[in-house]
């Protein structure tokens, strides 16, 4: 099992949702809140996709948070 923390400072409810809807289909993805973080946990059958699949859905959240906090 692969952890993420999103600071809510930082990226939005909204972004991260989005994010767990789109790569939900490549492996297992459970998304909590604790305190000021969005902790997102990404469980898949092999090591190497789950970090591929935390990566990515990493950049896409972050990128989503980017697009909403300038407007685009």
């Amino acid at each position: 099992m692969k952890e993420l923390r999103f600071h809510k400072a930082i990226y939005p409810a909204s972004a991260v949702d989005e994010a767990v809807r789109v790569f939900s289909p490549h492996a297992q993805i459970d998304r909590r809140e604790e305190g000021e973080e969005w902790i997102v946990e990404v469980t898949a059958k092999a090591p190497a996709r789950e970090r591929r699949v935390a990566g990515e859905l990493g950049n896409y959240a972050l990128g989503l948070s980017l697009r909403d906090k300038v407007g685009g």
